[in-house]
């Protein structure tokens, strides 16, 4: 009630709250709830009463008297502060917060096939496997999850832009390491170098301290796991597909330490680009994200079996390890 002014006049009762808003009460109901007002008379303090927190100031004015028997002003003190009480719930409630509304942009298989003429208007939409018309995750135990058609191609559409950027990665990653291109600071505590291993990614990679190896897997994970859980909605559950969460002001999650960059557009290159340019630049990286992934595994199987790609033959070291058994150099976790 706070500050609302309680005041009897004319044979009525009314409340008068600060917000200017004001009810009524006859004088019958007025003397129907003083007997509840009994309770209050120890905790009233002059012309105060401290209720649920908060202070109620009250005062009567008696122009007729509301009763012709009753002129005390104990009696008009009950009545007010029951008068007031009343009156609280209604005046101070505060107001329902309305549930926030999301834009839900679930892409759909007619979205993909429409998508498949932008990416290459000769090859028409190419599903084999028939994975747009499934529905993972939608048998026990999984089917708490709620999973639908929508769900499934959001996930498949990340993991194609996913795995494109990846593989892009690796395609110059291996030229570099094929090429000596490398660190020119010591890779060890000890002070050793990058291993050149005769110029074979693959044997690099074996060359390198098995905690080396560690590093670089916990890194992928921390940005799987931050591009999972950092995001504002979730590419199964409405969200866009291929997109980042920052890793700079995010507030979903924040990160222990400062980081100076984002991984996606660390400089804000593509910050004031128009809706136009950016759906273009996504066309290109998809393209260009598959093309990598066909140049990747045929790096890794003309390295395994030479002569397996006519293209790349004697452009690639031999390699007689094994590219799918990242530990190997360094122990054999199944034991084979």
């Amino acid at each position: 009630v706070g500050a609302g002014l309680v005041r009897v006049t004319h044979g009525r009762a009314r409340t008068r709250a600060t917000a200017g808003t004001s009810t009524s009460m006859s004088p019958e109901a007025a003397f129907a709830v003083a007997a509840s007002c009994e309770r209050l008379k120890r905790t009233a303090v002059g012309g105060n009463c401290f209720h649920h927190g908060q202070y109620v100031e009250h005062e009567t004015l008696i122009h007729p008297p509301l009763h012709p028997t009753s002129r005390s002003p104990i009696m008009f003190s009950k009545i007010v502060l029951a008068l007031a009480l009343v009156g609280s719930a209604a005046a101070f409630q505060a107001p329902v917060a309305k549930p926030a509304t999301r834009v839900v942009m679930s892409e759909t298989k007619a979205d993909l096939e429409a998508l498949a003429k932008e990416l290459n208007p000769v090859v028409p939409f190419w599903d084999p496997l028939g994975l747009a018309d499934q529905t993972f995750w939608a048998t026990e135990p999984w089917g708490a999850l709620g999973s639908t058609n929508e769900a499934t191609i959001g996930w498949l559409r990340h993991a194609e832009i996913k795995h494109g950027r990846v593989a892009m990665a690796a395609f110059v990653g291996y030229l570099a390491g094929a090429n000596g291109i490398q660190f020119p600071w010591p890779q060890t505590l000890k002070g050793d170098m990058p291993p050149f291993a005769g110029g074979s990614p693959e044997a690099q990679w074996d060359a390198i301290p098995l905690a080396a190896k560690w590093q670089i897997i916990s890194v992928i994970a921390f940005l799987e796991l931050w591009g999972e859980c950092a995001l504002d909605t979730h590419y199964m559950k409405g969200g866009k597909p291929g997109v980042y969460p920052p890793l700079v002001n995010n507030g979903n999650m924040q990160i222990p330490h400062p980081v100076p960059l984002n991984l996606f557009d660390p400089f804000n290159l593509s910050k004031n680009a128009s809706p136009e340019k950016k759906a273009k630049g996504l066309i290109a990286e998809i393209n260009n994200g598959r093309l990598a992934q066909i140049g990747i595994m045929a790096f890794l199987a003309e390295a395994k079996v030479p002569g397996s790609v006519p293209l790349l033959a004697g452009c690639v070291k031999p390699y007689d390890g094994d590219s799918m058994a990242p530990f190997l150099s360094n122990f054999d976790m199944f034991n084979l």
